[in-house]
Order: C-alpha cells, then structure tokens, then sequence
C-alpha cells in the first residue's frame, strides 16, 4: 500500500480535491507553527482549502522530494509549483509531518512557505533575520 504522502500527492496531482479530503480523518488537525493562526480542524476545511488551490492554480504541480516513515508518522518535502489562474509563477517548498490512523491522517504540521525569488544571499539574509549588533 502507498504511504499517505504517496497517495497525498497522487490526488493533488490529479487536481481532486475530494480525493484529498477523503484522506483525512473527521476531526483532522492542522498546524502551521510559523503561522499559528493558520491552524484549522476538519475534513471539511481541506476540501475547501485545496478546491481553492486547484482554483487558483489550475496546473499545480507537487513532487515529493523526500519521505521518513516511522510507524504511523511521515515526514515529506514537497516542491510544489504552477502559475496562478493570472499567468504568474507559484511555488512553495518545505515538509509536512503527519500522523496517520487507520488509514487516515489524523494530525499534520505544515512548515510550507512561498519560494523567496529575491537575491539576498546568506549575509544579507543574517542581518535582516537575526539584526546583530554592527561591528565597532
């Protein structure tokens, strides 16, 4: 049988947004920690979330870039990528781990962001994240 992020991917893929919320338990429970306020509970909720997606980007992409299964807990990172229904670029990357019961996932936490198409490089990127005190 496929994991769950196999069988995640296939339906996002195929754009079937029922699909995809066939996946998740009743009482699903979904974390964003970067993003608190983003956390949400239901099945119902993914269905209105990627019907969305599948919206607004009419050529999603996803490609699993890679899983960690223990027991009923997967780790993947995703590449997720397509233009938005304007012609403009999407893409979002990073992991998601989810718990899974019964063949169902039950509880994930989403450490996804929008790919940062700017230049700054390393330093740049210290100095605006972390502000350390300029040198004497």
């Amino acid at each position: 049988m496929a994991s769950m992020l196999e069988r995640l991917r296939q339906a996002m893929n195929e754009h079937d947004a029922e699909q995809m919320a066939s996946l998740f338990a009743i009482d699903y429970e979904s974390s964003q920690p970067a993003h608190p306020a983003r956390g949400f509970s239901g099945r119902d909720q993914v269905l209105t979330n990627w019907t969305a997606v599948f919206q607004g980007v009419p050529d999603f992409t996803a490609e699993l870039l890679a899983v960690a299964i223990d027991g009923e807990a997967e780790w993947g990172e995703w590449d997720w990528r397509g233009r938005y229904s304007d012609g403009s670029p999407f893409a979002m990357r990073g992991v998601v781990i989810l718990l899974a019961d019964n063949g169902l996932i039950v509880r994930m936490r989403l450490y996804l962001e929008p790919v940062d198409g700017g230049d700054d490089d390393i330093s740049a990127a210290v100095q605006t994240l972390y502000r350390p005190p300029a040198r004497s």
